[in-house]
Order: C-alpha cells, then structure tokens, then sequence
C-alpha cells in the first residue's frame, strides 16, 4: 500500500465514518447481529461498541488494511466479546460453509472492486437461516443528486480509497442471491445529499 492509503486515509476514513449521524446509523443495524459474526470491513473498529455482548459469541474482522487495523486496536482491546482479525479482502473470505450466523456490512460495499464474488462469499459462509445485515450509502433516487454523484465518482474514487458515491446498493445485494427482508432508506441530515443516501436492513440468503 502506499503511505496514503496506509497513514493518511485510515485516519480520514476514521473521521467521515464515526460522525455522530453515521455513527447513529450503525446503532440502528449492529445491535441486531448474534452467535458468530463476520463484520466485512471492520476498518477502526467503529462498529464494535455497538454489538450487543449478550447476542455475539465472536467477530471475525475482515480487514485489509494494515492502518485500519491500528487505527482499531482501542476499541478491539476493550471489546467485551473476541475479535479474530483476517487480513483479507472482502472477495476473499477464509472460512468454512455455513460457519456464520450473521454477517455484518456496514460502509464497505461501496468501495470493494469486486461486489459480486465479495457478496457471494458472505452467502457461502452464512448458515441456514442466517442474515446478512446491511449499512450503506449509494445511488439516490432523485435525478439531479445522481448526477452529481456521477459527475463528482472519478474524484471521490481516488481521495477516498476507492469507494463509489452511486452504486445501488439494493441490487447489488439481490443479483448476489439474497432476499432483502426488511429495508429502510433515506438521506443523511447534515451530510451532503451526494454522499448521504442510505439504505439499511437485512436480507437472506435465497
């Protein structure tokens, strides 16, 4: 990696991600995962204050950047409940079938190159009647912020470690072979309407 994506993003990321509207967001989906989880794209770790330590067994960690993972040992060190790390990409998930109950995906669809085999993989492990619960931001519905999305993409994709304003997030999901149960969705106050479309939930493996 270079120094950017090593020293300098891991701490912009940190920043966008754990304001308190997004972290709001988080609190509303995390709370929900139980037994054995597989948290995508754990990043610094923003998300482990919210699991609910009566429900979760263990989190893997599926990370691969190595100054994401520093930025998280705070919180992972005083985690209540154990945190394996897997220095892997999200299209790379080294874990049995059927060896998860929850899958955790919170602000890293948008940024993994290959969506559809990462989405395949977080199927494969999910165990019969596991849920893959869901975070993120993508495409709005309104024609006038999507062209800003597309126009503003290019840019955007280089300062912030690759990540895209305007995927639509529901159909990435469905054309991986889920079933969404349950969704909400909506623009983020205080955060500008090209990057602040959400859309939070669960689905299901079919």
């Amino acid at each position: 990696m270079s120094f950017y994506e090593n020293r300098v993003l891991p701490h912009f990321l940190h920043l966008a991600c754990g304001n308190t509207v997004v972290d709001r967001q988080r609190a509303a989906v995390v709370p929900h995962a139980r037994g054995r989880v597989l948290e995508v794209g754990m990043g610094s770790g923003l998300n482990i204050p919210h699991y609910d330590p009566d429900r979760v067994e263990l989190v893997w960690g599926l990370e691969p950047s190595e100054g994401m993972r520093r930025k998280a040992r705070h919180n992972v060190i005083g985690a209540p409940f154990e945190v394996r790390w897997l220095d892997l990409p999200g299209e790379e998930v080294p874990l049995d079938d059927n060896s998860v109950d929850t899958v955790v995906l919170t602000y890293t669809l948008c940024t993994i190159p290959d969506w559809h085999r990462a989405l395949e993989q977080m199927r494969r492990v999910l165990k019969p009647g596991g849920q893959l619960l869901f975070c993120e931001h993508g495409t709005a519905p309104d024609e006038a912020v999507r062209q800003w999305q597309d126009r503003v993409n290019p840019l955007w994709r280089k300062v912030a470690g690759g990540c895209h304003l305007n995927r639509a997030i529901p159909e990435l999901i469905e054309h991986a072979g889920f079933r969404i149960q349950r969704m909400e969705t909506g623009y983020l106050p205080k955060v500008p309407r090209f990057a602040g479309f959400n859309f939070w939930g669960a689905a299901v493996p079919l």
